[in-house]
C-alpha cells in the first residue's frame, strides 16, 4: 500500500522556496540600484522614475534601455569577473528598465 503524501510538508517547502526567491530578488534589485548609482536618488525620485519607466510602452525606448542595460552588465562582468553572487545574465531582462533612473537614455 502506498504511503499517503504529506501535503502540509510539501506546501511548507514550496512557501520556503518562494520566500527565498523573493528575498534573492529584493537583494539583487538593491545591488542593481547601488551598482547603477541610483542609490544617490531620493526614494521619491527613484519611485517616480520607475513608474515612468514601467508605464512606457514605446518599443524603441525599451529596446534602447535593454541594449544599454546589456552593455552595463557586460562591462561590469569584465571588471568584476571574480565576484560570485553578482547579478547574472538572467537579471537584465527585468531590471534593465531601472537603468534610466541614473541618467540613462530615456529617463527624462
Amino acid at each position: 500500500m502506498r504511503k499517503p503524501r504529506d501535503f502540509d510538508a510539501d506546501l511548507k517547502a514550496l512557501e520556503d522556496k518562494a520566500r527565498g526567491l523573493r528575498t534573492r530578488k529584493v537583494r539583487q534589485l538593491g545591488e542593481l540600484v547601488i551598482a547603477t548609482g541610483a542609490d544617490t536618488l531620493t526614494a521619491e525620485e527613484l519611485a517616480g522614475a520607475l513608474i515612468v519607466l514601467s508605464e512606457t510602452k514605446e518599443a524603441g525606448k525599451r529596446e534602447a534601455w535593454a541594449k544599454r542595460g546589456t552593455a552595463f552588465f557586460h562591462s561590469r562582468s569584465r571588471r568584476n569577473a571574480p565576484t560570485t553572487d553578482r547579478i547574472s545574465d538572467g537579471a537584465p531582462t527585468q531590471p534593465s528598465g531601472l537603468q534610466p533612473a541614473s541618467g540613462r537614455k530615456g529617463a527624462t
